[in-house]
């Protein structure tokens, strides 16, 4: 695409090995200061449980906590896992922080669960985890109970959630797969394409290009609007980038594995003696992944942007050291034109 880019972040608040997820949370705060300063457009935090590599466990009051310290940046959450709470609750929380930041609250909504099943299952204890086949619904009513649009025969009509506004956030619906494009196509609501899941991203261009085709104007938004998340390490040499993201790529390894604790050390992972089945799942994760110098970077994110035909992408960065993500950042938004040299 010849537009310019359009670019946000995506922080899943990752915890250091050797760290805190104080230092994490912290950390978040500190780089979503900064990433306003870079021109970044959107700030969104993620939400996991009971994982060892991520502390953002409460993306609404870590929204609160980063609003609070900047000024022009839309922050958000990418996103809240409705299926765990109440659409009413979660309505309500969004109104509040809209209501002390209005016009820069963003709602970012998952359906995935977040953590594991049993995790999934403390978090509605002792009532009974909700079965997926209700999102549709629980989409809906936060809808209506956000804009107070309830149906009129719908059991909760005349609770309203409070506190009264004059604004609404931006609600999004997030997803890897086609199911959570097709309803947000079908509601008239922005769509976040995940490309960094890493779940078959070879139909994610489709998905995209699905979302498009079977969008209908809403009160909400007018023309679809897709957006793309995708990982990326961003340093002076292709090299030295590499070398930054071998600690997120060993630190993959170990999550899926069972092993995680926190995004380990460049030096653990260059001296890490990766099986054969674990180097060609590194290899295979590498290639979803844009990693190298800032011309590097810019030039696969344009050929990402044409390929979803959306300048609209979010980047996820994730290694060791906090220094070396928030350069990342900064090389990032000055490679593609958002921030000054």
């Amino acid at each position: 695409m010849s537009q310019q880019l359009e670019l946000s972040i995506v922080d899943q608040s990752p915890v250091r090995a050797g760290g805190t997820s104080g230092d994490a949370l912290r950390e978040t705060i500190e780089l979503a200061v900064a990433a306003e300063g870079f021109g970044y457009r959107r700030y969104w935090v993620a939400e996991h449980h009971s994982i060892a590599n991520f502390a953002g466990t409460s993306p609404e009051i870590l929204t609160g906590q980063i609003a609070s310290r900047t000024n022009t940046i839309r922050v958000g959450t990418g996103g809240v896992m409705l299926s765990h709470y109440s659409s009413f609750k979660v309505a309500e929380n969004f109104r509040v922080l809209e209501a002390l930041y209005p016009g820069r609250i963003d709602l970012g909504i998952g359906r995935a669960p977040g953590s594991d099943q049993l995790t999934a299952a403390a978090l509605t204890y002792p009532g009974q985890p909700r079965d997926i086949s209700h999102f549709p619904r629980q989409i809906v009513d936060l809808l209506g109970h956000l804009s107070g649009t309830l149906d009129e025969g719908h059991p909760f009509v005349t609770v309203k959630a409070g506190p009264a506004l004059s604004t609404i956030p931006e609600v999004w619906l997030l997803g890897s797969r086609q199911e959570s494009a097709f309803m947000a196509a079908q509601l008239g609501l922005p769509f976040a394409y995940a490309h960094f899941f890493g779940l078959g991203v070879e139909d994610g261009p489709r998905i995209v290009e699905a979302y498009r085709k079977n969008f209908r104007p809403s009160e909400y938004l007018s023309k679809p609007k897709a957006n793309v998340g995708v990982h990326v390490v961003c340093a002076e040499t292709e090299e030295e980038a590499m070398r930054q993201a071998s600690s997120r790529n060993l630190g993959r390894l170990y999550s899926v594995t069972g092993r995680a604790k926190g995004i380990p050390t460049v030096e653990e992972a260059l001296n890490y003696s990766y099986q054969a089945n674990e180097s060609a799942y590194i290899e295979q994760y590498r290639r979803l992944c844009v990693d190298g110098d800032p011309q590097q970077v810019k030039e696969r994110l344009d050929e990402l942007s044409e390929l979803y035909q959306t300048p609209d992408l979010s980047i996820v960065t994730i290694c060791h050291r906090f220094e070396d993500r928030a350069r990342s950042y900064h090389l990032v938004a000055q490679a593609c034109g958002i921030a000054e040299p």
